[in-house]
């Protein structure tokens, strides 16, 4: 419902002594200002969503008690000790939409909406080839607005590139700009929504033994076609031979991981799943993991001028269901064809 605030104040008292003086009544604490979502569009709104950023969901309509008028606003009050970070969604009668992410509304008072994007035209979907042979796989993550970051190595060679969403829809996709073998990184675009974006962790500086979520599709021909979340810890700075561009990971990884995102405790992205150590040749080594860095796969993105969200990760660390959740919905499974 939209936003009423109730509050029930119960007093118990306990009789003083005679001749004793009650103690004088506790003040109930001010309550925070509701911040004011202001409809700028010049059209009434029939939707309107706020939910804490990353959610992978947008939550329930605020607006059950009927349209917002242009120019009116909604007021939302939110628990600051819960976070202050949101994302808002409002709808419009005529199909389109205005998008806020990740606005801090314990230091904004008032958020208009001013214009709201026109909707996009339906992406037809690609198919697979069911005849295609030497099919490989691996992962992927929107970090933009139809944009998808992983290796090199995953879409090197391929006649044709699909990427699979988390709700099921095979896009195609194409290398944006010039992939970089060396550092294994590569850009796609995939027209038609492929899902939410990752955000960049900018601060604070990564640490040995901090916590890391490792998901994507590993083994998806032999294993179940579901993506996989794998928990683990960074163990070093530099990769094989020293290399200062990538991580060594405990998350386990295998096959397919290639690309993946790997997030901190916050849910935003330290890192790509590049490749793991082959205990077969190396022996009495097992679990030893690699990611090339954020910051590096951040470098990567500014010289293809390829905008991105950034985050700091502060606070107290979600669980690793939470991290997956966060995840989930811009990650996708890229299939190569020959």
């Amino acid at each position: 419902m939209r936003n009423i605030s109730l509050a029930i104040l119960l007093s118990l008292t306990l009789a003083a002594p005679a001749g004793a003086q009650a103690p004088p009544p506790t003040p109930a604490p001010a309550q925070a200002e509701p911040v004011r979502i202001v409809n700028r569009t010049g059209q009434e709104a029939t939707a309107l969503h706020a939910v804490r950023s990353g959610r992978p969901d947008w939550g329930s309509n605020l607006l059950n008690r009927g349209p917002l008028p242009a120019n009116a606003a909604f007021a939302l009050r939110v628990n600051q000790d819960a976070g202050c970070r949101f994302d808002i969604r409002m709808v419009l009668a005529d199909g389109r939409e205005g998008l806020l992410r990740d606005r801090d509304i314990c230091a904004e008072t008032r958020i208009e909406i001013a214009t709201a994007a026109a909707p996009l035209p339906p992406v037809a979907q690609a198919r697979p080839n069911q005849n295609a042979r030497r099919v490989s796989s691996g992962t992927g993550f929107v970090i933009a607005p139809d944009r998808v970051l992983t290796n090199h190595h995953v879409i090197d060679g391929c006649g044709r590139i699909l990427a699979r969403t988390a709700d099921g829809r095979w896009l195609a996709a194409t290398v944006q700009g010039q992939a970089d073998a060396r550092l294994d990184l590569a850009l796609l675009a995939v027209p038609g929504n492929p899902g939410p974006t990752l955000a960049f962790r900018t601060t604070p500086a990564v640490r040995r033994g901090e916590g890391v979520v490792a998901y994507g599709f590993p083994l998806s021909g032999l294993l179940s076609s579901d993506p996989k979340l794998t928990r683990g810890e960074i163990n070093a700075f530099g990769g094989v031979a020293n290399d200062q561009t990538r991580f060594q990971i405990s998350a386990e990884v295998q096959p397919g991981n290639s690309g993946g995102p790997l997030l901190d405790m916050q849910g935003n992205v330290v890192g790509v799943v590049v490749a793991k150590l082959d205990s077969r040749r190396v022996q009495n080594v097992d679990n030893v993991n690699f990611a090339v860095k954020g910051e590096t796969a951040q470098g990567f993105l500014r010289r293809l001028n390829q905008e991105f969200r950034t985050a700091e990760s502060r606070g107290a660390d979600k669980s690793a269901a939470d991290v997956g959740d966060i995840a989930h919905r811009a990650t996708v499974m890229l299939r190569c064809e020959p």
